[in-house]
Order: structure tokens, then C-alpha cells, then sequence
């Protein structure tokens, strides 16, 4: 099932080139549109390796979200019967999405990583700081994968399915994802520092930086935790329901 979705992922030309090449051109435009506008609240911290850990996460967030599409178009052209008459359930079918799309946002995810060494941030991560940023990204991608896949399973066409994309593009703007969150009207406040996209974003900074995270990670862990289980449960109820 992963090796099939990865397949259709690599035909699907034009959405590949989209997820891959979207978060570029979203850090250039902050970088060096906005950049020097935009004051990071830490002295010497430049705004390129503030911004880094926010697109990371955008750039995660906005790929997981193709998972809908995926599965609404399953759903839509009939392939589903025909597995089930080869007896695989839907688990399998929906976790070969989550597992592709972890993949795919895996390359996304360093393609995105280089440019950013390109045009100047320098992370300083130890090598186990560097492998808990990574824990806590993949915890984010397979916990939105999940969601998203439940999403598919709940729209009725991959037009529909593909307005969840939009959702996660917008999510990471009210959070610390590309401006402190002190710089935010107050009114905002409340709902960017109790978002699951803050926690992630804080952990994953502050891990690459080598700076002090505090319990922001076990607090990202928990958010994506709860989503994937909740999508879990939800998606088997859904693919249930969708399948009578």
C-alpha cells in the first residue's frame, strides 16, 4: 500500500512539484521580503534561522494535507472494493497514505532544510538535540497524515478533500511560526500560544538552536498524540461507515 500511494505520488506531477517547491518560495518571500521588518525578540538571532523551524513545520503541515486528496480519490474511482474483495481492510489502506506521505514530507522537509543552509541559517544543534527535532517532526507529519486521511475519508470529493490543504497553510500564522507571538494583537494571544503548531514549532527552534526548550516538546508529543489517536479512531469509524 506504501509502495502504491508513493507510485500515484510520482505520477500526480504537478501536485509533487507544488508541496515540494510552495515552502521555498514561502521562506524566500519571508526572508527577504519581510525579513528585515520583522524583529525576532532574541538579540543576534537573525531572522532566517528564526523563520527555518516555522517553515519546517508549514512546509510538513501543507504535505500531510495532500493525504485527503489521496484518499478522497480512492474512495471516488471504486479501487476500495477491489481491495476488499482481496480481503485488505482499511488500516492498511489508509496507513500505506500516512506511511508515503511521511516520506514524501521527509524529502520536502530536506529539500527545504538545504535551501535554508544556502541563504545563512545555521543551526547548532548537539546530535541528540538534532534527533529529537526530527522525533517531534515526524510525530507532526504522521499525526496530520492521519487527521488528514480521516478528512478524506469524511469529504465527499477530492475538490472538497483539497480544501483541508488550505487549513494547513493558514494554521501556522497564528502561532511563533514566523513572528513572536508578544507581537501579536492580546486578543490573539490565547489561541497562538495553545495551538499544537506553537509547542512543535518552540521545541523544534530551540532544539536546532541549542537553546532551551523547557517542556515544549512533551507538550507538542501530547498534541500530536492526541490527534493521531483521535484520527485514528475516527478514520476507522469513517472507512466503516464509507464501505457498507
Amino acid at each position: 500500500m506504501t509502495a502504491r500511494s508513493l507510485r500515484i505520488s510520482r505520477r500526480n506531477t504537478d501536485a509533487l512539484v507544488t508541496s515540494l517547491m510552495l515552502p521555498v518560495m514561502l521562506m524566500l518571500i519571508f526572508v527577504y521580503f519581510f525579513g528585515g521588518a520583522i524583529e525576532t525578540g532574541v538579540p543576534h538571532l537573525t531572522y532566517v534561522t528564526y523563520v527555518v523551524p516555522g517553515v519546517l513545520l508549514l512546509c510538513a503541515g501543507f504535505g500531510s494535507a495532500g493525504t485527503a486528496v489521496a484518499v478522497s480519490e480512492d474512495m471516488k474511482n471504486g479501487i476500495i472494493d477491489r481491495f476488499r474483495t482481496l480481503d485488505i481492510g482499511g488500516t492498511p489502506i489508509l496507513a500505506g497514505h500516512v506511511a508515503a506521505s511521511t516520506a514524501r514530507n521527509l524529502i520536502s522537509t530536506a529539500l527545504v532544510l538545504c535551501i535554508a543552509l544556502l541563504i545563512g541559517f545555521r543551526p547548532t544543534a548537539t546530535l541528540a538535540g538534532g534527533l529529537a527535532a526530527l522525533a517531534v517532526l515526524i510525530a507532526y507529519i504522521v499525526a496530520l497524515s492521519w487527521l488528514s486521511a480521516a478528512i478524506g475519508l469524511l469529504a465527499r470529493t477530492p475538490e472538497a478533500a483539497g480544501g483541508f490543504t488550505f487549513l494547513m497553510l493558514f494554521l501556522p500564522y497564528p502561532s511563533s511560526a514566523f513572528v513572536p507571538v508578544d507581537s501579536m494583537p492580546g486578543w490573539l494571544h490565547g489561541f497562538a500560544d495553545h495551538q499544537p503548531i506553537t509547542p512543535a514549532i518552540e521545541s523544534m527552534r530551540g532544539l536546532l538552536l541549542d537553546q532551551p526548550v523547557g517542556n515544549s516538546p512533551w507538550i507538542a508529543l501530547a498534541w500530536a498524540g492526541g490527534i493521531l489517536l483521535g484520527a485514528m479512531a475516527l478514520s476507522g469509524v469513517l472507512f466503516r461507515v464509507r464501505t457498507r
